[in-house]
């Protein structure tokens, strides 16, 4: 079997270093909230973060914002009902549509991972300058922007 030659160094692209460091973000949330006793995933904890800030969205509308397709969205919300963390109410307008609202067991949760996520930002900004930090803010705005405009396309 050949092997296959790049023509390029995937190790100096954005690609790998922003895959890589999602990576160590999920794991550090992972064990963080599991350390705090938090029965909560990183998907969780932004689903209700976004009905936090805006509740009753729908679940059309919560899977464009969470970047989720629908069915992915409609499992997770599944287990977050389970869990007391959301509940789902049918529209008075249209029955097919579900609104979705964070419980106060929710907001509980929600409000347990702050301390989290603050010592998280913290660690990743150890050493980082507040101009380094606007500049890969950016960056990564061009990144997703372009990614945007690539999908739009297809």
């Amino acid at each position: 079997m050949k092997s296959v030659e790049f023509t390029f160094d995937f190790e100096q692209s954005i690609g790998p270093w922003l895959g890589r460091t999602s990576k160590m973000i999920d794991y550090y949330l992972h064990e963080a909230f599991a350390e705090a006793q938090l029965d909560l995933s990183k998907e969780q904890m932004i689903v209700l973060k976004k009905l936090h800030y805006n509740d009753g969205l729908n679940q059309n509308e919560l899977a464009l914002l969470t970047f989720r397709d629908k069915s992915s969205l409609a499992r997770l919300l599944v287990k977050m009902e389970k869990k007391g963390y959301l509940k789902r109410k049918q529209s008075s307008e249209d029955k097919r549509i579900n609104e979705v609202y964070i419980t106060p067991v929710g907001r509980e949760v929600l409000k347990k991972t702050r301390p989290i996520i603050q010592q998280l930002l913290q660690q990743m900004e150890t050493d980082v300058t507040s101009s380094e930090i606007q500049q890969v803010i950016q960056i990564l705005k061009k990144v997703q922007l372009n990614l945007t405009t690539k999908i739009a396309s297809l």
